[in-house]
């Protein structure tokens, strides 16, 4: 009889723009082929549970459309033409391009641009070695994080918060703003527990009944944009009622009283008539958690989708300190560990000859910024060359026609470093193939979670494809800087002197051992029982919006952001939101797709098959009043374009809401034109970002 080939396991982290950065055990079948991923069991957060998405990972590393060879544009740009080029040649094409863009604009006329295709700190921040080197355009983050970490930190004063393996020893799991289902799994994985073995109760609040949603005891649809309301409804009953810890208050917050006054008017029946919600599920959440000490507040990256984001995140992190939750195990709240880790990326990032006159360009507003708008260039020259990196800007980023617009500029040479032909490299001039996460080295930190995690390579890549390191160094090579510090270097090099700069010794052999470093802070700390992280110690009711010095503050020279001046003194509901009218009498949201990850894994047929095609859901009173069956393709629109859709009936969504779960790739679309279409780059006060959920769409139906 054959007998199976022995398999060996490697230990590796998942890449993906995700906060729960799963340890990971992968079957390496042989030099170049895995076979299954499945989360560590050893490691405490992963507890051996991963997404489904991730444990089919052999279907996108192995698949039959994966790039393999650098490929030059021939004919127009999107047209589809491409002839192979050699690795030397196309880096040399990409230094003359830059060479020449900068002799005739300067500097600033390039543009690397790069996100979180991988979250490795040293495939991800490399490229701003090079930026910094050659001193080229700076590019502000306000794709996703700006307006949850705004509202967190006003209040806090620091991104960390109570342990996230503490859900299991809640008895209480509040899940708000996070699909948590498809997007953050281990979330689940730690609330099911505390649910089983203590019987916490599961509290859901969201803008649509998701798969999260249908998990909860209590789950909570609002209306989009208004989740402030319900936080000041909460904490009107705390005051009302006694609920609220006075002690906890006294010592902890600043200003109590004048957060009492302000709620006074901040009644359940205010608030439903701005949410949605029951007067009935307000008092129902108010008195489970007035009763409950150990209430946990996993607040997720929604709040960093709508223009309100950063007022709703603060005033719903306002809750656990009137109730005083903070003060127990398994109770308080938690966004990002970001803070906790004490990893220093500077060798990584170049920082150390960044040009502070250097502009900055606001990644969202790359259609702006690309078809010459003066303030998105910050006064600068065009953009007329870029390297792009684990992004895909011509499919995630709002104002769609405008960013593909730009990209179809003749004078604009386009370098995408990329895995799969995506809508971004299609309208490049020069595609270059990268590894995937198990065919290099790197190192992740975990948001969602504790530990730094290694990720080493397990496996080779395709002989003609390159890691985005080899793609800095090459170029720094051709262009002069590769004699600056942190150039030369391999990843282990820079994985290691990180981590031993963060005082882990054995750098990163002990890491590789070791897999892992749990980072998580004492619990006092933790908790903030030593004191928020501001000087007087206190939780800030009362933020200062404008001098707050957060981790996403613009640079000086891009300013604040948004109408600051409408930001609320106290927690509050904000009028930011782009608001239905009677022009456009929907509010769409775009959320995730649990198959997908971004547009990652909008390309793997396991993906595909499961979510089907891109759709529209309606709520069946809305579909009843505008005369439309499920199946009819339908035309969503406002001033920024228009989509065409099938449509779904469902009372998954509310009345008013519209719900397209994505990102699918533009070309799955009718008119090959994308969700982010209709989606808008407005910047959100006080610090930026783009309001992906929060727009408002006419309907019709289509011809």
């Amino acid at each position: 009889m054959n007998k199976p080939l022995p398999v060996t396991i490697g230990h590796s982290a998942c890449p993906h723009d995700c906060p729960s950065t799963c340890a990971l055990d992968v079957e390496v079948l042989d030099s170049r082929t895995i076979g299954r991923v499945r989360g560590a069991a050893a490691n405490d957060y992963t507890a051996g549970v991963i997404c489904a998405k991730v444990a089919r990972y052999a279907e996108r590393i192995h698949h039959k459309d994966r790039l393999l060879k650098p490929l030059q544009r021939v004919g127009a740009k999107g047209e589809g033409g491409w002839r192979e080029i050699g690795w030397d040649d196309a880096l040399d094409l990409v230094a003359e391009e830059f060479i020449k863009a900068e002799a005739r604009h300067g500097s600033e006329t390039v543009w690397p641009y790069q996100y979180a295709g991988t979250m490795g700190l040293v495939q991800r921040d490399g490229i701003h070695r090079l930026r910094h080197a050659k001193r080229y355009s700076g590019q502000f983050d306000t794709i996703c994080t700006n307006m949850a970490w705004t509202g967190w930190f006003v209040g806090a004063g620091a991104m960390r918060g109570a342990d996230p393996r503490e859900m299991a020893k809640s008895d209480c799991v509040i899940i708000w703003g996070t699909n948590a289902v498809a997007t953050q799994v281990n979330v689940m994985t730690h609330a099911a527990k505390a649910r089983k073995e203590r019987g916490a109760k599961i509290v859901v609040i969201d803008v649509y009944d998701n798969a999260t949603m249908k998990q909860a005891d209590l789950a909570l649809k609002l209306r989009p944009g208004t989740d402030g309301a319900l936080a000041c409804a909460l904490m009107h009953i705390a005051f009302r009622d006694g609920t609220a810890d006075r002690d906890y208050l006294a010592r902890f917050t600043d200003d109590p009283a004048g957060l009492e006054a302000h709620l006074a008017t901040r009644t359940p029946q205010w608030a439903a008539a701005i949410t949605g919600l029951g007067v009935e599920e307000i008092e129902a959440f108010a008195a489970l958690i007035g009763r409950t000490q150990r209430s946990y507040f996993r607040l997720g990256y929604g709040f960093t989708r709508q223009r309100n984001g950063a007022v709703a995140m603060h005033a719903a992190m306002s809750i656990p300190a009137v109730y005083g939750h903070w003060q127990y195990e398994g109770g308080g709240a938690f966004h990002s560990n970001s803070d906790i880790f004490g990893l220093d990326k500077s060798e990584i990032m170049g920082t150390a000859y960044r040009d502070p006159a250097i502009r900055f360009i606001d990644q969202c507003r790359i259609g702006a910024a690309l078809t010459g708008d003066a303030e998105a260039l910050s006064g600068g020259p065009p953009v007329t060359a870029m390297l792009i990196q684990n992004t895909n800007p011509a499919n995630v980023c709002p104002e769609q026609r405008l960013v593909r617009r730009g990209f179809a500029r003749d004078d604009l040479f386009t370098c995408v470093h990329e895995q799969f032909m995506t809508d971004t490299a299609k309208l490049a001039d020069l595609v270059l193939p990268a590894t995937m996460f198990l065919e290099h080295d790197d190192i992740y930190r975990g948001g969602g979670q504790n530990h730094i995690v290694l990720g080493p390579k397990l496996v080779e890549p395709p002989e003609t494809v390159r890691t985005n390191h080899f793609v800095f160094e090459e170029l720094a090579k051709r262009l002069g800087v590769a004699d600056r510090p942190g150039f030369g270097l391999s990843e282990r090099q820079l994985v290691d002197n990180m981590v031993k700069a963060a005082g882990h010794t054995e750098g990163y052999d002990g890491l590789k051992r070791d897999r892992w470093i749990d980072c998580q802070p004492p619990f006092e700390e933790a908790h903030f029982l030593n004191g928020f992280a501001w000087p007087d110690g206190k939780f800030r009711f009362k933020p200062d919006w404008i001098g707050a010095m957060a981790p996403n503050r613009p640079p000086d020279s891009l300013g604040l952001q948004g109408p600051v001046a409408d930001l609320p003194a106290f927690p509050d509901h904000a009028e930011l939101i782009e608001a239905a009218d009677a022009s456009h009498p929907y509010r769409l949201a775009t959320s995730p797709a649990r198959q997908f990850l971004n547009s990652t894994f909008a390309e793997t047929t396991g993906s595909r098959s499961r979510e089907g095609a891109p759709e529209l859901m309606i709520h069946p009173e809305d579909a009843a009043r505008e005369g439309l069956v499920a199946g009819d393709i339908v035309t969503i629109g406002n001033e920024r374009g228009e989509v065409r859709l099938a449509l779904t009936i469902t009372e998954t969504v509310k009345p008013g809401v519209l719900v397209h779960e994505g990102i699918w790739a533009n070309t799955d679309f009718l008119d090959e034109e994308g969700i982010n279409t209709l989606t808008g780059a407005d910047p959100v006060a006080p610090f930026g970002g783009a309001a992906f959920h929060d727009n408002r769409v006419w309907l019709k139906t289509s011809a």
